[in-house]
């Protein structure tokens, strides 16, 4: 008899990636040069994200069962944010958990959050800075995430009120991250699958308060604003919003790569952008090179809004001699004798 149908679908999520991994790992060490007297070069080490939640959890079971049959080294880490008491011993059950998995390394790492952005995007920044310490420091092929379908839903209703384009619509990307660090396995399976496979599997879990804390933005639209959807349009709400995420990242990406090949034409001999050539290009174009520029100039890309790039925009399309525009990062816009000038202030 097969494991549980939960168990079953968690591990052929996870099977999938580690082929993927272990299939970029060959293809590189092939392109390396190996004289015959050396050692052949150590199998890939896949990290595993774990905070002991369900969705974590059961990746962490699905790599620990799946890696030893592709021969690739699996160890894990977790972040300690701090923010509740008691955090520490929290990430120390953790890591004891993890080991008992027969994970190798085990890495629990305590960060400060800071303010910027509020408590949700600072405590993503602080945990994405520890990962990928964690991950260069023991020379990790990747980092595995624990995201659901439904975190995948949230993530698009989120883009969609913030009015941030279609980039924000195509949610989290299968693989991200620096040289393709992280992996998320799970973006077509729901949570309910998840915490089925930790329950059969009689893996202990942790259900993070601020998970339920309605104070957090999240937490309001996956206990309010999800349930109220589903009443009002039927099930499949969710599903609906993850496949308008893989469609809108296949927009989004062949945008960017026109407007990656557009903008060597809009420049002149100088670099800078000419307004005209600007102006014939699609606006969805058009805004992409301004948002690249702005980018390039030294605005943080994450505290650069569709807003922003609105109001650069005006100085191409509706030109009154109107002057600069403040940007994030103490970067300005402003325009000159028909170029489009993008540099910090």
């Amino acid at each position: 008899m097969g494991p549980h149908p939960a168990v079953a679908a968690i591990r052929l999520a996870v099977r999938r990636v580690l082929h993927d991994l272990l299939t970029e790992h060959h293809r590189t060490t092939a392109a390396l040069p190996h004289a015959p007297s050396h050692e052949p070069p150590p199998p890939p080490l896949v990290l595993v994200a774990c905070s002991g939640g369900a969705d974590s959890m059961a990746l962490a079971s699905a790599l620990a069962f799946e890696s030893p049959k592709l021969g690739i080294r699996a160890g894990g880490v977790t972040v300690d944010h701090g923010l509740q008491p008691g955090s520490d011993l929290r990430a120390a059950e953790v890591v004891l958990r993890l080991r008992e998995l027969g994970l190798d390394p085990v890495d629990s790492v305590a960060v400060t959050v800071g303010r910027a952005g509020g408590p949700e995007a600072a405590a993503r920044d602080a945990r994405y800075a520890a990962l990928d310490t964690a991950a260069e420091r023991h020379g990790a092929a990747a980092v595995l995430l624990g995201h659901t379908r439904d975190d995948q839903a949230e993530t698009v209703l989120l883009g969609l009120a913030r009015g941030s384009g279609i980039r924000s619509l195509s949610g989290m990307a299968a693989v991200s991250g620096a040289d393709g660090r992280y992996r998320r396995p799970f973006l077509e399976l729901d949570r309910q699958t998840a915490r089925k496979a930790c329950m059969v599997q009689s893996l202990p879990v942790w259900d993070d308060p601020h998970n339920a804390d309605p104070a957090y933005t999240r937490s309001r639209l996956r206990h309010e604003g999800l349930p109220a959807l589903e009443k009002a349009l039927g099930k499949g709400v969710v599903e609906a919003l993850a496949r308008t995420a893989q469609l809108s990242r296949d927009d989004a990406d062949a945008l960017d790569s026109w407007a990656a090949q557009a903008e060597t034409t809009v420049r002149d001999t100088a670099g800078l952008l000419e307004c005209a050539k600007l102006y014939a290009l699609p606006p969805a174009v058009r805004r992409r090179i301004l948002r690249r520029a702005a980018i390039a100039a030294g605005a943080p890309a994450g505290s650069l809004f569709a807003r922003h790039i609105e109001e650069v925009d005006r100085l191409i399309t509706g030109w009154r001699g109107q002057g600069a525009i403040n940007l994030p990062g103490k970067v300005v816009a402003r325009r000159q004798g028909g170029r489009l000038v993008i540099r910090q202030g």
